[in-house]
């Protein structure tokens, strides 16, 4: 089992006040990025401990609309322990989850709202239906990052303006891939799952366009059968 101390200190980020945006993400040997249409299908009790802890470090949890859906995000939460934590650390207990969509096809009552433990924030476009911001600004904090579409770079700078520069991305392929191309990917920490997968899951990003951006490698953990790696972009 991974020690939690040395997760803290191999994670942790020396200047926080820097913008950093960090992606996680699991994988099957094989590249499948879920089992039966969800990603928890491949991890373990280490995955666990590693996503726990990335999520304890952050600012604000960033994640893409179908992730919210696939993987049923409601009443996002540290438990208890790592809650006090972060308020040792000045942190607020608990980090507010930003969910990212273009068409913002959420219904106010939904349960990613109605069991939000903080405030959430909702990212989208200025040609998002005005009605649907004007509904889910009474559950959120509605942020408008581009016009026709979600801008990264807009992304970064409004969430970093609210004070909370150091953001964790959880998915999926769709934003990561939106990410890669806009060049905003400070950090990749990825979980090799020891299995094969097969079958038709998809890839761990999915953009448009190919974009390469080389990474230079942080750290490799291991435990049992799992490989834990940590890349940040090469300057």
């Amino acid at each position: 089992m991974l020690d939690r101390h040395e997760l803290i200190e191999r994670y942790r980020v020396a200047d926080r006040a820097m913008p950093r945006l960090r992606v996680n993400f699991i994988q099957s040997l094989d590249g499948a990025v879920t089992r039966d249409g969800v990603s928890g299908g491949l991890n373990n009790d280490d995955d666990k401990l590693v996503f726990d802890t990335l999520r304890m470090l952050c600012d604000v949890i960033v994640v893409g609309a179908g992730t919210v859906r696939a993987e049923g995000y409601s009443g996002v939460r540290v438990d208890d322990e790592d809650a006090a934590w972060r308020v040792a650390h000045a942190l607020a207990a608990q980090p507010p989850v930003a969910l990212v969509t273009s068409r913002l096809d959420f219904a106010p009552s939904h349960p990613f709202f109605a069991d939000a433990v903080v405030r959430p924030i909702v990212i989208t476009s200025a040609a998002s239906p005005t009605a649907a911001r004007e509904a889910l600004a009474d559950v959120a904090d509605v942020l408008v990052c581009g016009e026709e579409r979600v801008e990264p770079d807009r992304l970064v700078a409004e969430l970093t303006a609210r004070g909370l520069p150091q953001m964790l991305c959880e998915g999926g392929p769709q934003l990561f891939g939106a990410l890669i191309e806009a060049d905003r990917v400070d950090e990749i920490c990825l979980t090799m799952s020891p299995v094969l997968e097969g079958g038709p899951a998809g890839r761990i990003a999915h953009g448009e366009a190919a974009t390469a951006r080389e990474m230079a490698l942080l750290h490799v953990l291991t435990a049992r059968d799992m490989l834990f790696l940590r890349y940040e972009r090469r300057t």
